[in-house]
């Protein structure tokens, strides 16, 4: 995966043309997550987490097409019941998610956008999910995910945007026993996120 991260970033600047706009600034929202696990003694359940961090858009001029890229601290939560145990746990990742997006203006102060890239995710809390049931449940160090989203630009520097982050690679493989058997199964994790960023 980091191959495929080194020739995303390396794709985006070449095809910006000199005339790109810059603009900086950070970026904080809410995710909703849920996990999915082909289990029948586990359920998983919508839980919120938050994000924040820094973010830069490069904006070809008069045709509204850019590029944006962020570098996210991610700490999303994620429910379980098992066997009518509730269990709460949260995941730390750093995301880097490269959006190319197209904005139509609507004058100088205002703007709606649509987005699309890819985003890749990097563990940096647990390693293990704390399902009892379960003989291995080991998160993966990194994930590869896909977005899409929308939003409007405010007043010349807020940001409010909606974005769907589709689960791509697994996000674990769960081991369970049943009797004398051993069963695989996989963990993914698909993510509702509202962000407000303001640009400098």
């Amino acid at each position: 995966m980091k191959k495929i991260f080194a020739i995303a970033v390396v794709t985006l600047f070449i095809a910006l043309p000199a005339s790109a706009q810059f603009s900086y600034g950070i970026k904080a929202g809410l995710n909703i997550t849920k996990p999915s696990l082909d289990y029948s003694v586990v359920s998983s359940e919508n839980q919120t987490g938050f994000f924040v961090g820094p973010m830069v858009e490069f904006t070809v001029p008069i045709i509204g097409v850019g590029v944006d890229a962020s570098l996210l601290y991610n700490n999303k939560g994620m429910k379980f019941t098992e066997i009518g145990q509730e269990v709460n746990q949260t995941l730390q990742y750093i995301d880097i998610p490269i959006n190319l997006k197209y904005t139509l203006g609507l004058g100088s102060v205002a703007g709606v956008f649509v987005t699309t890239g890819p985003q890749f995710s990097f563990n940096i809390g647990g390693k293990k999910l704390n399902l009892s049931s379960v003989t291995d449940c080991t998160l993966r160090s990194s994930e590869f995910s896909w977005n899409v989203g929308l939003g409007a630009k405010l007043l010349g520097h807020l940001q409010v945007a909606y974005n769907y982050n589709i689960a791509v690679g697994k996000t674990s493989d769960v081991t369970y026993t049943v009797g004398a058997d051993i069963i695989k199964k996989s963990l993914k994790n698909n993510t509702h996120q509202i962000s407000l960023a303001y640009m400098f």
